[in-house]
């Protein structure tokens, strides 16, 4: 009995065909993502500390250290900036200006830091000291 249908030449299967479907249906099975074997799990990321206004400080006076002023200088701005009422920022980066030989920026930041606490202490001495070495090279370009 004919239907009137005949499978194009193209859609025939012949025996070899039919030995390799359940090959080709493993092969597509195995690739596939959902049925591949898992992979080895990732190592975790490393967890990075949070930024604070402590850590900022603490790179500051390491790149001080390593003598990258201008990094530094951003770092204790940057401190500023997360805590602009906490005079220890000011007095670090006072601190950082003196160190670079601008006593000028480093009693700005001095004097904001007593701004905000009058009683600073690490300002205080800071601002003598500046003083102190003032009058000692006033003195000694006058002689």
């Amino acid at each position: 009995m004919t239907h009137g249908y005949t499978r194009p030449k193209w859609l025939k299967v012949g025996p070899m065909t039919r030995r390799a479907i359940p090959l080709l249906a493993a092969f597509v099975v195995a690739t596939s993502p959902t049925f591949a074997a898992p992979k080895p799990a990732k190592a975790p990321a490393k967890i990075e500390a949070p930024v604070t206004v402590e850590s900022l400080l603490i790179q500051a006076r390491a790149a001080v250290t390593k003598g990258d002023t201008e990094l530094a200088v951003r770092l204790a701005q940057s401190a500023i900036v997360a805590d602009p009422a906490r005079p220890t920022s000011y007095v670090a980066l006072g601190d950082i200006y003196a160190e670079a030989g601008q006593p000028d920026y480093a009693r700005n930041f001095y004097d904001q830091a007593l701004g905000i606490d009058p009683a600073q202490p690490a300002a205080l001495k800071a601002i003598s000291a500046l003083d102190k070495n003032h009058t000692s090279t006033t003195a000694n370009a006058a002689r």
